[in-house]
C-alpha cells in the first residue's frame, strides 16, 4: 500500500447562489409586484474522521476539492437550492494546518471529530426582498458571496498503544507481522520497513492493543537524518515505548543501541522518555540458552531501566513469537493500571 503522512490540497466551498428579478404575471394582475427568490448558499468543505483509514494516499491524485455552487433563486418567490456539503474522509490523528502560515486549524483525533474547513457563500436577495412603500417594483437582486477558499497541508500522526522503535533490521517488522494481522514487508536488510504501519494484537479475553511499527531509527535522526523527523512524529501519539534491540550484539552491543535511541527520542521531544517502555531483546532463537543468560545477567548490572517509567527487559524472538505475549502484557498492566 501506497503510505503518504503529508498532502497539500485546496479546498473552496461553493459559492452562493444569485438572487432573482421577477414580476408576478398572472391573469387579472396587471401590476403584479416583484417575486423573485432568494439564492440557495453554497455547500460547505468538511473533514471528518474516518477510522478505516490509516494513510493520506487517498490525496495523491486528487488536490482540489470544491463543493456545489447554491442554485439561483427563481420567480413565485421560490428560493435556490443549497449546495450540497463536500465531506472529506480523514484517518484518525490528522492534523490540518494552512499551507502558507503553517499555522495548526485543527486536530482530527478520534471516530466522528469533523470541522469545517471553508463556508459556502450565502445566496442572494430576489427582488422581491427589496420591495418598500417607495419602491414598488425593485429591477435588481444581489449576487451570490463567493463561498470561503484555502490551501491546506494536510499531516497524518498515527494512533498506537505502543510505538515500536529500533534500528535498522532489529526485528521490528517480524514482531509486528507475528502478532498482528499487518503484513509489513520483511527482509533481512536495513530499512525494510520505509513506513510506520499499524497493526492490532490480541493478548487476551477481547483485550487488544495497537502496536505502531516505526522505521528503523539510526543516529542522528532527531536532526532528520535518516528521514529522522518523518518516523520520530509518529511515536508522539504513542502511549508506550518499546526499544527492541537485537541481543546477538552482546551486552556492550545492546548498550549502545538503546542509548541511541534514548538519545534520538530526547533529543527530538524530551517528553517521549517520559513515558512507560520496555526493553525486549529480541532474536533468542539465535543463541544458545546459556549464552542467553549470560547476557541478560550483564545487561541486568547496566541501569538501562534509567526511568522510573521503566517496565523491565524481556528476552523475546519475534520469529518464534517466545516471550512476546508476556511482554505485551506487562506494558497493558502498566497502561491501564492493572497492576
Amino acid at each position: 500500500m501506497y503510505f503518504l503522512d503529508e498532502a497539500v490540497i485546496y479546498v473552496k466551498a461553493g459559492d452562493g447562489g444569485p438572487g432573482c428579478v421577477s414580476f408576478r404575471r398572472e391573469r387579472y394582475v396587471p401590476r403584479g409586484g416583484p417575486d423573485g427568490g432568494d439564492g440557495g448558499r453554497g455547500g460547505d468543505v468538511i473533514f471528518i474522521v474516518d477510522p478505516s483509514l490509516n494513510t493520506l494516499s487517498h490525496f495523491r491524485r486528487q488536490k482540489r476539492f470544491i463543493a456545489p455552487n447554491g442554485e439561483a433563486g427563481r420567480g413565485k418567490s421560490q428560493h435556490g437550492r443549497t449546495g450540497t456539503d463536500l465531506v472529506i474522509s480523514v484517518p484518525p490523528g490528522t492534523i490540518i494546518g494552512d499551507n502558507e502560515t503553517k499555522a495548526i486549524l485543527k486536530d482530527l483525533v478520534s471516530y466522528g471529530d469533523k470541522w469545517i474547513a471553508v463556508r459556502g457563500g450565502k445566496g442572494g436577495k430576489g427582488n422581491e426582498r427589496f420591495k418598500s412603500s417607495t419602491r414598488q417594483a425593485p429591477r435588481f437582486a444581489q449576487k451570490g458571496q463567493k463561498g470561503e477558499e484555502k490551501w491546506l497541508l494536510l499531516e497524518l500522526k498515527l494512533l498506537a498503544d505502543i510505538g515500536l522503535v529500533g534500528e535498522p533490521n532489529a526485528g521490528k517488522s517480524t514482531f509486528l507481522s507475528s502478532i498482528t494481522s499487518a503484513t509489513p514487508k520483511i527482509a533481512d536488510y536495513p530499512f525494510t520497513t520505509t513506513h510506520p504501519i499499524l497493526g492490532v494484537a490480541e493478548i487476551g479475553n477481547e483485550i487488544s492493543i495497537v502496536i505502531a511499527d516505526i522505521p528503523g531509527l539510526i543516529e542522528g535522526a532527531h536532526k532528520g537524518i535518516g528521514m529522522g523527523h518523518q518516523f520520530l512524529k509518529h511515536i508522539e501519539r504513542t502511549r508506550a515505548l518499546i526499544f527492541l534491540i537485537d541481543i546477538t550484539k552482546g551486552p556492550a552491543g545492546i548498550k549502545d543501541s538503546f542509548n541511541t535511541l534514548w538519545r534520538e527520542l530526547k533529543g527530538y521531544n524530551a517528553s517521549l522518555i517520559e513515558r512507560p517502555f520496555a526493553i525486549a531483546l529480541n532474536k533468542i532463537d539465535l543463541l544458545p540458552d546459556n549464552e542467553v543468560k549470560d547476557i541478560l545477567r550483564a545487561v541486568d548490572t547496566m541501569n538501562l531501566m534509567q526511568s522510573p517509567k521503566g517496565t523491565g527487559i524481556f528476552p523475546i524472538s519475534a520469529a518464534t513469537s517466545k516471550g512476546v505475549r508476556n511482554l505485551l502484557i506487562a506494558l497493558y498492566n502498566t497502561l491501564y493500571n492493572k497492576m
